[in-house]
Parts: structure tokens; sequence; C-alpha cells
């Protein structure tokens, strides 16, 4: 069931759209932002807000790369793995974050810290390999970096 306060930023953000149903990335990510992850109860409470089925609203979430349908850590690290980012040594930043933090693409860490995910492409070619944490784009990223990026995010 969708919070009050979660109908109130809908109502708010979906005033802007002719007709709710295109307002639906905005509402999925308006829900994850309190929720952390849109469960599959989150997605029907969202569908049926917005008058839609929740298949439609699921293909949205699946397709929209920063829609989680799975619990994730309280920061998450885009890696880019563009063809740009890959030649400029997008496997060894990789095997980094696998080796100082345990984790691999797809997982969290122990401590649900941070949640390594891979994307196509961040649009920061020109400073490959790139790496995105929350909001925040990392450009020119070495193994070496790492580390010092990653430990901002507490």
């Amino acid at each position: 069931m969708l919070t009050d306060i979660e109908r109130h930023e809908l109502e708010d953000a979906l005033k802007h759209y002719p007709d709710k149903r295109a307002g639906a990335i905005d509402a999925l990510l308006i829900v994850q932002r309190r929720r952390g992850w849109i469960s599959d109860d989150s997605l029907l409470d969202i569908a049926q807000f917005l008058g839609m089925t929740g298949d439609d609203v699921d293909s949205i979430a699946t397709f929209y790369n920063l829609i989680f349908r799975k619990p994730v850590g309280r920061h998450v690290a885009f890696l880019c793995d563009s063809i740009s980012c890959w030649i400029m040594g997008y496997e060894q930043v990789r095997a980094q974050i696998k080796k100082h933090y345990d984790i691999d693409l797809g997982q969290t860490t122990r401590d649900g810290r941070l949640t390594c995910l891979p994307i196509a492409c961040l649009g920061h070619c020109e400073r490959a390999p790139a790496m995105m944490i929350d909001q925040d784009v990392y450009g020119n990223v070495t193994p070496e970096k790492v580390e010092t990026i990653v430990e901002k995010y507490k």
C-alpha cells in the first residue's frame, strides 16, 4: 500500500502530465527513493495508482536500469561496460572492486553498503573507464582510484 507521503509526492509529480500513465518512471523513482527498491507489491500499488496493469509497469521497471527490482545496498555503483570503457581498463577496475569489496557485478557487500551493477553507457567515453555511484559520475577510473572513490560513500 502506498503511504500518504508517497501518494502526495506522486500526485504532485504527475500533475505535470496530461495522462498520469506517462509519469510511470517518475512514480517508480518516487517510491524507490522512499523504499530503496521496487518490490512486486510496490509495483502493483503503483500500477493501480496509475491505472495501468502490473505487467505494463513491470515492463517499464525492468527496462529502465535505474529502477531496482530487488534490494540493493545503501549505495549503488554502476560500472560502465561500453566498448570505450572496456578498452580503457574496465576489466582491471572490475577486478579491483571484486578483490577489495568481495563482490562481483550484481552483488552487494555483506554489510549492505555497496551494490555493483553494470551499465551499458554513462556517456563519459572521453573519460573512460567511467563509474557512477548514486548520482555522482567519475571518469578516468583506475584500480588505484577505486578505494578513494568508494570510501566517500559510507
